[in-house]
């Protein structure tokens, strides 16, 4: 009875550190977050943009075709087999 006492106390810390942890790691993130200023922000959008740009994208004949319509018949002729 008491090692199942000690097993739940046990899980029960790890839990609370794991927590303690991750408010750890997110409070830290909103201090890097905060630091930029907006100029950085902006500058750094400005390079994720175009560095996106830059990446050809598919032309008007790549697209693979959509879902090809199949009528009532057919649908009907499969669930009777």
């Amino acid at each position: 009875m008491r090692a199942r006492k000690r097993v739940w106390k046990l899980l029960g810390l790890a839990g609370l550190t794991g927590v303690a942890a991750t408010g750890a790691v997110l409070v830290r993130g909103e201090r890097q977050r905060r630091a930029y200023t907006p100029e950085d922000v902006r500058a750094r959008l400005h390079e994720r943009h175009a560095a996106a740009a830059a990446v050809p994208g598919p032309e008007a004949g790549d697209e693979p075709p959509g879902p090809v319509a199949v009528g009532v018949r057919a649908r009907l002729f499969r669930r009777r087999r």
